[in-house]
Parts: C-alpha cells; sequence; structure tokens
C-alpha cells in the first residue's frame, strides 16, 4: 500500500466525518491529525489534494545523494532499522549533513517504497508449552503505577506478584517505597505464608534487586538475597535479559492487576491498599476461572498445596516503615493525624517508622530503635489524635530553663532573687512547671523589659505565683500604658478678662529639705 493512498483515505475519511457532521476538533481527535490539518484538507478539493501530493514528492530531498547507499544496504539487509542506518550514513560519508533523526526516517521509508524493499523481520516462534507439575514452578515480578491519593495527589505504588505456574494461584503485595533486597524477601515470606508452602523453582529477571552482578553469566546474588535462598533452598531460574515472554504466566498477573484491581483505585496508605488487595484476591484473582486453563486458581491451589515444600518462616527483621513528619510535627496513618513531640520536623525529609502494637501505635525514630510516643488508635477516619504534652518543649531542663529565665532578666534591677519567685512556682505546681516556665519566658521575650520587672516585683510583693497571672499583670500594664493620657481644660469665668495665661500658672513648691531646716531651728529656739 503506498503513502499516497494511505494519505488518500485520510483525505476521504475527513470529509467523510465532516458530511456526518463531526465538529474539527472531534474529526482530529478520531483520526489522530492536527486541527489545521484538518481545516486544511476540508478547503482542498480532491483534484487539490492530488497536486498538493505530487507536488510534496517532487519536492527535492536533502539526503538524495545517499539514495543509492541507502537502497543497497536495505537491499542487504532488509530489516535494517532508520536509527541504523543513520549511523551507517555518518560513519561512511564524512560530508553526511547534520539533519534531524526524522529526516533520516522519512528518506529511508521513501527509498523502500520507491524500490518497493519491505521490511523483513524473522518472527519469533512459539509453542505450546506442557503444564509443569503440581509444586514444581513460580514465577516473580515486579510492577509500578501511578496512584490518585484521596487529597487529590499522586502516588507511586511498588508492588511484588508470585504466582504458582500450575494452579495459577496469585499473590500481591505493595508499598509506597522501591523494593530493595529486605523488602523482596519480605515479600517472598508473606506470598510463601499466603501459599502455605515454598515451591521447588522459582523464575524471576535479572533484577537489580536480587543481583549485584552478572559476571558473564555467572550471576552474583545480593547477600541478604543469597542468605534467604540459602535458608529456604528453592532452585533460582533467571530469564534472559530483555525477554519478558519467558515468564509470560506473572507477566500477564501484572498486567490483570494494573487493569482490574489498580483500575480508578483510592490510594490512603499501605495497609489499607494490601488489605483491598486480600479481598481481590479472594473474590475475583483466585476465584474465577483461569483464561488459558479454565480452571479456578483455589480449586487448583488445593491440589497444589500437598505437592509444595513445607514452609518454615525466616527470621527476617523488615525495614521499618517510614512516615514523613510534617511541618507541624504530626504524621498521617491510615487516614488520621498523629502528633509528635515538639521538634521532631528537622525540615524537610524527616521521617519516622511506626509500629502497630493491637490497638495502639507506636512511633519511633526514622531507624525503628528509639521509642517517641505512643498513641491509642481511634475508630474512625479525619481524626486528630493530639496528646498536649507534646507541645512542651523539652529540649532542656528545669533547671536549665529556670537559669535562662534568669539570665534574661537584670536582677540587679528588681533587687532580688528571681529564681527564688521561680522556685516558689515550681512548688505550688510542680506537675506544670514547665508550661509555667515556657509561658514567662514567651512574655519576657514579646514585652518591654521595665514592664517585666514591674510586673515581677508586684507578683513578688503579693506572693502570686502563677505564670498566668503574671502574664495578666503585664498585659494590664500594657493595656494601661496604651491609653491616651486625658488633659484637664480650664474653663475661664470670663474668656475677656485677660487672664488665660495666669490660669496656666503652677505655684511654686517648697522642697521637702526647707521645712526639715524650719523644724530644727525650732526646736533650737525652744
Amino acid at each position: 500500500m503506498t503513502v499516497h493512498f494511505i494519505k488518500f483515505i485520510v483525505y476521504y475519511e475527513t470529509h467523510k466525518l465532516d458530511r456526518e457532521g463531526y465538529s474539527v476538533s472531534k474529526i482530529s481527535e478520531l483520526l489522530g491529525i492536527n486541527r489545521r490539518t484538518v481545516s486544511k484538507y476540508l478547503a482542498m478539493s480532491e483534484q487539490d489534494y492530488e497536486d498538493f501530493l505530487n507536488k510534496q514528492s517532487e519536492r527535492k530531498k536533502q539526503l538524495l545523494p545517499y539514495e543509492t547507499f541507502v537502497k543497497e544496504r536495505l537491499e542487504s539487509y532488509s530489516d535494517t532499522s532508520t536509527a541504523q542506518m543513520h549511523d551507517w550514513l555518518k560513519e561512511h560519508h564524512a560530508d553526511f549533513p547534520k539533519v534531524d533523526p526524522k529526516t533520516v526516517y522519512n528518506f529511508v521509508h521513501w527509498v523502500r517504497d520507491k524500490y518497493n524493499i519491505p521490511v523483513v523481520s524473522v518472527p519469533r516462534q512459539y509453542q505450546v508449552v506442557e503444564e509443569l507439575p503440581y509444586g514444581q514452578q513460580a514465577q516473580v515480578d515486579f510492577g509500578t503505577t501511578n496512584m490518585r491519593t484521596s487529597s487529590h495527589s499522586r502516588v507511586k505504588v511498588y508492588f511484588f506478584v508470585m504466582t504458582l505456574s500450575r494452579s495459577r494461584y496469585k499473590f500481591i503485595w505493595f508499598i509506597s517505597r522501591p523494593f530493595t533486597d529486605e523488602l523482596a524477601v519480605m515479600a517472598h515470606e508473606l506470598a510463601f505464608q499466603y501459599f502455605g508452602g515454598v515451591p521447588y523453582t522459582i523464575v524471576y529477571d535479572q533484577d537489580k534487586v536480587f543481583l549485584v552482578s552478572e559476571n558473564v553469566g555467572d550471576l552474583i546474588l545480593t547477600e541478604a538475597f543469597r542468605a534467604y535462598v540459602r535458608e529456604q533452598s528453592f532452585e533460582l531460574h533467571f530469564c534472559r535479559k530483555a525477554d519478558p515472554e519467558s515468564k509470560g504466566k506473572v507477566e500477564n498477573v501484572v498486567k490483570y492487576v494494573k487493569q482490574n484491581f489498580l483500575y480508578n483505585r483510592t490510594y490512603y496508605n499501605d495497609e489499607t491498599l494490601n488489605d483491598e488487595a486480600l479481598g481481590w484476591l479472594g473474590r475475583t484473582a483466585n476465584v474465577l476461572p483461569h483464561g488459558t486453563t479454565k480452571k479456578e486458581p483455589f480449586s487448583e491451589m488445593i491440589k497444589e498445596r500437598s505437592h509444595l515444600k513445607a514452609y518454615v518462616p525466616y527470621a527476617i527483621k523488615l525495614p521499618p516503615v517510614t512516615y514523613t513528619v510534617r511541618k507541624d510535627n504530626t504524621i498521617s496513618w491510615k487516614s488520621n493525624l498523629y502528633s509528635l513531640p515538639l521538634g521532631t520536623y528537622t525540615g524537610r525529609g524527616c521521617l519516622v517508622s511506626i509500629r502497630k502494637e493491637l490497638d495502639t501505635l507506636v512511633i519511633l525514630d526514622q531507624q525503628g530503635k528509639q521509642e517517641l510516643c505512643r498513641h491509642q488508635i481511634p475508630a474512625g477516619k479525619g481524626l486528630k489524635v493530639i496528646n498536649t504534652d507534646h507541645k512542651r518543649d523539652k529540649s532542656k531542663t528545669i533547671e536549665e530553663l529556670m537559669k535562662d529565665l534568669c539570665k534574661q532578666i537584670d536582677t540587679g534591677v528588681i533587687g532580688f532573687a528571681v529564681y527564688d519567685w521561680l522556685e516558689t512556682i515550681r512548688s505550688e505546681k510542680p506537675r506544670y512547671i514547665r508550661d509555667q516556665l515556657q509561658l514567662i519566658r514567651e512574655v519576657i521575650e514579646n514585652t518591654d523589659a521595665a514592664i517585666v520587672h514591674k510586673a515581677i516585683i508586684f507578683c513578688h510583693q503579693n506572693n502570686i505565683r502563677s505564670a498566668g497571672d503574671f502574664k495578666a499583670i503585664v498585659d494590664q500594664e500594657l493595656k494601661q500604658q496604651a491609653q491616651p493620657t486625658k488633659q484637664e481644660k480650664t474653663i475661664l469665668l470670663n474668656p475677656l478678662s485677660g487672664v488665660e495665661n495666669k490660669a496656666h500658672i503652677q505655684p511654686e513648691k517648697s522642697s521637702i529639705a526647707d521645712y526639715e531646716e524650719l523644724l530644727k531651728n525650732k526646736g533650737k529656739s525652744i
């Protein structure tokens, strides 16, 4: 079929859809061509379009001097790709111009059409493979997908798939971080536990999760995976690189998971997604008849389980599941927010790990070694589980806080030991002394020193032992200073008397020293 003929089909289809009442945008969408191209075709008659194509074919081609070379190469190697032809042209012609790969692509196809040199490729030959014995083999693969969260953002999810080759019984496990060899081992453990046994051979891709190096055919396993295989004693079979068809059973399962289970599903967290996956396996993937065997995987699994090797749990410590710490010192877990001690957030990328113990959520540091706090898990979603104690700054001891406050206050001006006053507050409210000291510090840091001194003296003289009362006294003093002073207005009985200036005359005041001197002299005279 020539290029001209194909282009004429597109031209006729464009006019046909236009006669049927389709818009330019819809025609562009249906035929997969640009809207401007659709408009241009609709404006042309059949003769105009034919002249347009002929004019294009007669246009001088930039690579025409290399026509003979391309023709000979295609005749010798008909399956040559345009990318390979581009490289050959640059290799054998020093004067070959710098052109876009698309130009080479169009020229190579023009040469093929002109000399009728089709692409000849040798198709891979397939044949039906006999069903393996029960328990003999399983196949493993990994998949990734982008899911929409409940907040309408996107998250990348990774999943592990293992399927038993005979029964087609499947297992999947999801996690929101890339797989490591330790996580892959954990996925195997969960799969064997789900199957109730271990197959004799497992088929894999040459994946870096399992392999350190290919070493010219001598595959070297990662340390964690090698120890695990030795412990569980199953055989390994690694497919050739870039040959997914050699493990087609599990490849189909990966596609099945994406197109059936994951399609339009909302991501909340790893635990919820894995719970939903187990439900899907139990009601759909392992229950409905398989398309090839026409048998239910669950029914076949009952037969296969007795042929699997006995499963003995492997002692492996799963790397802690980490969660991002938000700026407000909380984490989101299963659609609820849980508070963390003040200061846990140290910047972008700050992580903590979690562990669930019955109805309690235990939050630990990133390595999962030191416990930070624990919360009772509430019923419901969209809740904020907050421990008020987490709002306290515990980076310093009580003694350090008290000494720091004393340094902030000029005790020489006050005239007594501020530490003693703080001690009275400590004895009055020992359980809340940290909160009391933090409130006093906030007031001191945001108030003029003179007002602070005056308030502390007042508290000391009146035996006030509360940070809240201290703050109230400071607030009252600030309010009084903020009020404008009232100026008294003098009302003259006779405004025309000319004595307005006299009304503002201040009488002289005698010094107290003068009175003392008079009293002394009077005593002498007596």
